[in-house]
């Protein structure tokens, strides 16, 4: 492929994968909405996993927003269906120095493949495990610096593609690639083959509201989704 080609193709990645100019933007081809933008229908608290059971899940203008509650206890929330082989597409606006993550294939209590999510951080978008015994992953393709494309204090656009039992996952963030790899193994409990899709709100050792963050008006993290879609792939 020439390089007028390549950049191209790299220039109709990026638009059809931008983010939308509101929380009900226009979705990637294909696609299904998975929250609807109004409540938490087709989705659950998991009241089993580490993280707590206690934290909020609210939904404003379109915006799934989660916090802590009390401050340090967090919690899981889960997709009502179980997925094996999809592509998901999603929006998030962390505050910074937020610490959770997008489960894949989860179990109820959060044992799952994860995409980090750490912000602002050179960690957010890479694939690590979360209550499994995670296999050493053969990337397929350079890693990019994901730090070099994310628009801190910004919406930002993540896309997600896992595909076969030993999955293969590629990540986009704004529409570039970050990295494809697979994994060597079924790494999951049981060698479960599927699972739910999760969105970590992750617990802290910290109890009261950190400075500079308000008099108990405001938990310590605050994580912002929209725009959460999906295709199952065959």
């Amino acid at each position: 492929m020439t390089r007028l080609n390549l950049a191209a193709v790299s220039l109709a990645a990026a638009l059809a994968f931008s983010v939308g100019s509101d929380a009900r933007g226009q979705l990637p081809e294909g696609l299904t909405r998975i929250f609807n933008g109004k409540d938490l229908s087709g989705w659950h608290i998991s009241r089993t996993t580490h993280h707590g059971a206690t934290g909020s899940y609210t939904v404003k203008d379109g915006v799934l927003l989660m916090q802590q509650q009390p401050f340090g206890q967090g919690g899981l929330l889960l997709t009502d269906k179980v997925y094996k082989d999809f592509d998901l597409y999603l929006e998030l606006n962390p505050d910074a120095g937020f610490n959770s993550g997008i489960f894949l294939r989860s179990t109820e209590s959060g044992s799952a493949y994860q995409i980090e999510v750490v912000a602002p951080g050179d960690a957010t978008g890479d694939l690590i495990g979360e209550g499994i015994r995670f296999s050493q992953p053969k990337f397929l393709t350079e890693k990019i610096p994901v730090m070099s494309v994310w628009k801190t204090g910004e919406w930002n656009s993540m896309r997600i593609r896992m595909v076969g039992e030993a999955p293969r996952v590629t990540t986009w963030v704004n529409g570039t690639r970050l990295y494809d790899l697979q994994m060597p193994q079924n790494d999951q409990v049981a060698g479960v083959y599927g699972g739910m899709i999760g969105l970590q709100l992750h617990w802290t050792a910290v109890y009261s509201p950190v400075a500079g963050s308000g008099t108990g008006t405001r938990p310590w993290q605050l994580q912002r989704y929209r725009n959460i879609a999906i295709k199952e792939l065959d």
